[in-house]
């Protein structure tokens, strides 16, 4: 009798279907003639095709952060694309090289619109992605970059900004924004400062956009990077890292995500 339980359950064991594994991988794509160097994150058990998500990252490049939030967004049943907006997937190591490769990016909107899109594009082209349902987030630079081109016209469902840089040269005028848009801000960050939020927010007021900007409480900049704290001890840097509003604001996206993607 008990070779029997035995046999039934070992029978039901290997019976189960497989576990979902998140998958990942690099990617080459070019915008013009510029090599860039991206990686792309879904989970290989949802085969049905479904929302397609962008990560721009930090001013630091293409880093393991930046495919960390893939990978999670990835657990989340999304496909995402963790794309290059430097060329070659260049990094910085130090903040000298960051601002300037940063500052070349915001030097030239037309280029850095382009590299944005080429992303878009590969993401679109994936088979297990749902075109019509698209969205990105950004860190830091990266959540300037997706609040730039939602000023510049983006049509897709959604573009979050985690400690995204708020100001701009190129405000967007009534009726140019075509996505939904949430901001999650550090209440203490001096790299976004009170003025600058209420910029931000009577220019979206102005342009009739479907916004929502969350401010945390007592949190830096850089609040979702758990090496804010190094970072910012090793050059300097305002920086810091905040579990609760890390936490807190990726939940909110989540919400924010599922609602735009109805």
């Amino acid at each position: 009798m008990m070779n029997k339980i035995v046999t039934a359950v070992m029978f039901l064991c290997f019976s189960l279907p497989a576990a979902a594994v998140v998958q990942g991988k690099v990617v080459e794509y070019k915008a013009g003639d510029t090599v860039l160097k991206g990686y792309m994150a879904w989970d290989d058990a949802n085969t049905q095709p479904h929302p397609g998500v962008l990560v721009v990252h930090e001013w630091w490049g293409h880093n393991d952060y930046s495919r960390q939030r893939a990978e999670k967004l990835a657990g989340l049943g999304y496909t995402a694309l963790a794309l290059d907006m430097y060329g070659d997937g260049k990094q910085a190591s130090h903040p000298d090289d960051a601002k300037k490769f940063a500052g070349a990016v915001r030097q030239n909107m037309d280029v850095a619109e382009a590299r944005f899109n080429a992303a878009l594009d590969l993401l679109k082209q994936q088979p297990n992605v749902d075109s019509t349902h698209l969205a990105a987030i950004g860190y830091c630079f990266g959540g300037g970059v997706v609040l730039a081109m939602a000023r510049r016209g983006l049509d897709i469902d959604a573009v979050a900004s985690f400690h995204g840089s708020l100001g701009t040269q190129s405000p967007a005028q009534p009726g140019s924004i075509k996505t939904r848009i949430a901001v999650f801000n550090g209440a203490d960050d001096p790299m976004s400062k009170p003025e600058q939020v209420t910029a931000f927010k009577q220019e979206m007021d102005k342009a009739g956009a479907d916004y929502m900007l969350v401010d945390y409480p007592g949190t830096m900049h850089a609040f979702t990077n758990p090496e804010a704290d190094e970072l910012g001890a090793k050059f300097g840097l305002p920086l810091k890292y905040n579990a609760e509003a890390d936490k807190e604001s990726w939940a909110q996206m989540q919400v924010f995500l599922k609602e735009s993607f109805k």
